[in-house]
């Protein structure tokens, strides 16, 4: 049932919406490529068993966890669902 302005479906629409941007999210972090020797952050060399086991790592553990921690710090989602969030 809509509601206002708003069409039938819209808020599974924006839940579908919300959930299709965190795949992409999490599929453009997957590494791709071959890993770097040395992380590109400290110059460190990065342990052959991140090497195997992340594709197309270029970070050490320790450059990785401060910068996953800076995007999540950076990363809000408008849980609202209004039209703001369905701008970035």
């Amino acid at each position: 049932m809509a509601s206002g302005w708003a069409q039938d479906g819209a808020v599974q629409e924006q839940i579908d919406s919300t959930i299709d941007d965190a795949v992409q999210r999490a599929r453009h972090a997957l590494g791709q490529g071959e890993s770097a020797l040395y992380c590109h952050e400290c110059g460190e060399p990065i342990p052959e068993a991140r090497r195997m086991a992340l594709k197309g790592v270029k970070f050490c553990i320790s450059c990785q966890n401060a910068l996953d921690k800076q995007e999540r710090d950076h990363a809000g989602y408008n849980r609202r669902g209004s039209k703001d969030s369905q701008l970035r």
